[in-house]
């Protein structure tokens, strides 16, 4: 690959070079309240997955994460991003996987998944939908997964919320910079975040949904039995995130908690990712 990744895809150049250049998307599940994102995902995937070995297509797939993970459990699993780098972190990731799997990592894009009508048992969109910033491509992203799947088959559709950037402007004191303050503005009025002040820890160009509106542009996909859930719902308030990892005792008592409110309508909001549980019908 050449110094500078060429971005064969439809995704904005500022974004393509942030997580090309900029960012290790790789490594942020273990920092932070990300870790709490992971377990939580994690927990979700393995009550409302088909079971193994169903066709798994990981779209937005990034460094191959949750790839990794579905492929030890039995599952094949495909995986698509349009950043090269990406692709090729969890090619590597793969590779170290013991035995044989039935598995791929390739560039491509949620608009286009080059893949033959009804052929896979579950799409994961985690990652396409918040950096579509247009309702219409972000539309054009979940026919394509409702087009992929077989009947009965299930996506996972994954918002930002909409108050994700107030969140976390709070949790890490970043409001008081009137730069972020001035993103956060934008954030809550429109939904559409930019960053132009070159700071990587602002984040890159996204959209930010209220929970009833990504369930509704699901739905409007022809998604049916639509679930919405909070991933990390108020996990990110928790005083020591490191506890979620490395006391097993503490983390169940917390997860068991998240569980029972990950339905609540009136907590949706607050919890930085969300999600859309949804069928072909």
């Amino acid at each position: 690959m050449s110094e500078k990744a060429e971005n064969s895809s439809n995704v904005k150049p500022e974004i393509f070079n942030y997580y090309s250049e900029r960012f290790s998307e790789a490594a942020r599940l273990e920092e932070d309240f990300n870790v709490v994102e992971l377990l939580r995902t994690r927990d979700i995937l393995e009550r409302h997955l088909p079971a193994p070995p169903a066709v798994v297509l990981d779209v937005g797939g990034a460094a191959g994460v949750y790839t990794v993970w579905l492929l030890e459990k039995g599952y094949e699993v495909h995986l698509i991003d349009p950043v090269p780098k990406h692709v090729e972190q969890a090619k590597e990731a793969i590779s170290r996987l013991p035995g044989t799997h039935r598995s791929s990592a390739t560039v491509g894009h949620g608009g286009d998944l080059k893949r033959a009508d009804g052929c896979v048992d579950a799409v994961l969109l985690m990652g396409p939908l918040y950096h579509l910033t247009e309702k219409r491509d972000r539309i054009r992203c979940l026919r394509e997964a409702h087009r992929v799947l077989r009947r009965g088959g299930m996506v996972f559709a994954v918002g930002i919320s909409r108050f994700a950037s107030l969140i976390d402007g709070l949790h890490s004191g970043c409001l008081e910079d009137p730069e972020f303050a001035k993103i956060v503005e934008r954030d809550l009025d429109e939904g559409q975040h930019r960053n132009p002040t070159g700071n990587p820890y602002y984040w890159t160009d996204a959209y930010l949904h209220l929970p009833d509106e990504l369930e509704a542009e699901v739905r409007e996909a022809g998604f049916v039995k639509t679930k919405p859930l909070a991933i990390e719902g108020l996990g990110w308030a928790a005083k020591d995130h490191k506890k979620f990892t490395t006391d097993p005792k503490l983390s169940k008592v917390y997860l068991d908690f998240l569980r029972k409110v990950e339905e609540k309508k009136s907590l949706l909001g607050a919890s930085p990712h969300i999600a859309v549980l949804a069928h072909k019908p």
